[in-house]
């Protein structure tokens, strides 16, 4: 499809930011024409990969992959042209969704976020019979992320969980060990901090921040509020929806008390990069953000976005918990591949050289460890410096958001949990209205039951 390579060229032409969403719907139209009028590759020119990556940014900014598509053009003579993305979970599905409609214009290999799988598995091949070896390897939340009626949409590639940063100097200061295991002793710690900073003359230092705007880090902040007390996964694994309950509200309830309190009034507008902006800058002892095992081997971005914060002084635990322990939520990407790719065979290439490569990182001996890191009660995920573990305790469980339960109906599911929240957040409802409201239009998208839910 030459024509169809020539167009991805001149959207990458575009770049990201102010342009990108302009580029986007520029894409869209030129994809139709191009199915009018495009020839296909001539046998004799090497066949070149389309690769939609959900973890694109800018082409510098994960160097690592960068030479790693390198390397597998030099291995195997097929070229790969990475795609950009826009900003914001909710924008890249539906640009994702509208590539894959596409037909024979569709990216080749596309990676999609771990909620996407019962939005996209009509589009994508089930790599099931490919690599039941990988497979088998995988954590049963991991992979229960990406099986739509027994069909792998994707093989996991880069797994995030929910953590929480930390200041080991701060702790010090005020005379705490360990970072918290509760939100209540976070809320203690972060007041007693935050007022402490300010006494020094730091006049705009907050003691937690976090991601509130209406996105999905909403849906993936709140979830961990209620199921560390208890208060359900919205809908569960057997379809029932479970959110109107005493524990969940309560957990919102929290959570809007932090705001003004312990957290900027701003922070129920706050994306990733806003809070990661106040972190950075050094005006914040706690951020709830995201690490998976690429990030720890790579030192991901929380940490190079941090000039203000020495790298020595930067700490890494499990989410606070409440009565049903901590709950960190699952996040990350998958490879697929397009159920009506032309070039099938090099597309499974190009997925087997990613894993495998990745793979090789993790074992890789003599591997730097990450010293300027303070690792305390990690999610069980984490596999990779389990010896630098302050504690023997187990962290948190994974969470997945119910992304499969909820099946192509999780978007409209998501947007309504997060509106909700919101609410409660901003002081527009409380959390008994709120709650009650919601499971009404969770019951009217879904047409699934309400139950409680069930305590462990």
């Amino acid at each position: 499809m030459w024509c169809r390579d020539v167009l991805y060229a001149r959207i990458l032409g575009e770049g990201t930011g102010p342009r990108l969403m302009k580029s986007v719907l520029i894409l869209g139209l030129l994809l139709i024409s191009a199915g009018l009028g495009c020839s296909g590759h001539s046998s004799h020119q090497p066949v070149t990969l389309t690769y939609l990556d959900v973890e694109w940014d800018t082409p510098d900014n994960m160097p690592a992959l960068a030479q790693d598509l390198q390397d597998f053009t030099q291995e195997t003579g097929i070229r790969v042209q990475r795609l950009p993305r826009p900003d914001g979970s909710l924008n890249q599905l539906a640009l994702w969704r509208e590539l894959l409609q596409k037909g024979p214009a569709a990216p080749d290999v596309v990676s999609i976020d771990v909620i996407w799988s019962g939005e996209l598995d009509q589009y994508l091949v089930d790599l099931k019979p490919y690599f039941a070896e990988q497979l088998s390897k995988e954590d049963p939340a991991v992979g229960a992320s990406y099986t739509v009626d027994g069909n792998i949409s994707a093989i996991p590639h880069h797994a995030y969980v929910g953590v929480l940063f930390y200041r080991p100097d701060l702790l010090r200061r005020y005379g705490y060990p360990e970072p918290p295991k509760t939100w209540n002793q976070l809320e203690t710690m972060a007041a007693r901090i935050q007022a402490g900073e300010r006494a020094r003359g730091d006049k705009d230092f907050w003691g937690y921040v976090w991601q509130g705007g209406l996105d999905e880090d909403l849906a993936c902040n709140a979830l961990e509020w209620q199921m560390s007390d208890g208060g359900g996964r919205i809908i569960e694994d057997d379809r029932t929806i479970t959110v109107n309950n005493q524990r969940a509200m309560k957990a919102w309830q929290r959570a809007a008390r932090w705001v003004g309190s312990i957290s900027p009034p701003g922070v129920v507008a706050f994306g990733k990069w806003d809070a990661q902006n106040v972190w950075g800058a050094g005006k914040a002892a706690f951020l709830r953000s995201w690490e998976g095992d690429y990030g720890l081997i790579h030192r991901g971005w929380p940490l190079s976005g941090s000039p203000a914060v020495r790298l020595s002084e930067l700490g890494v635990t499990s989410v606070p918990g409440g009565r049903a322990g901590r709950a960190s939520t699952l996040g990350g990407n998958g490879l697929a591949i397009s159920r009506t790719s032309v070039h099938r065979r090099e597309a499974l290439e190009l997925v087997r050289f990613l894993i495998r490569r990745d793979a090789q990182e993790m074992r890789a001996p003599g591997h730097p460890e990450p010293r300027d890191l303070s690792l305390y009660e990690l999610p069980r995920i984490f596999k990779v410096y389990p010896e630098l573990a302050k504690s023997k305790e187990p962290g948190a469980r994974l969470v997945a958001r119910p992304s499969v339960p909820a099946g192509a109906r999780y978007e409209d599911v998501t947007k309504a949990y997060i509106g909700a929240v919101h609410s409660v957040l901003t002081g527009e409802k409380i959390p008994s209205a709120a709650a009650a409201d919601l499971e009404k239009e969770l019951v009217a998208i879904t047409d699934f039951r309400t139950s409680l839910p069930r305590i462990n």
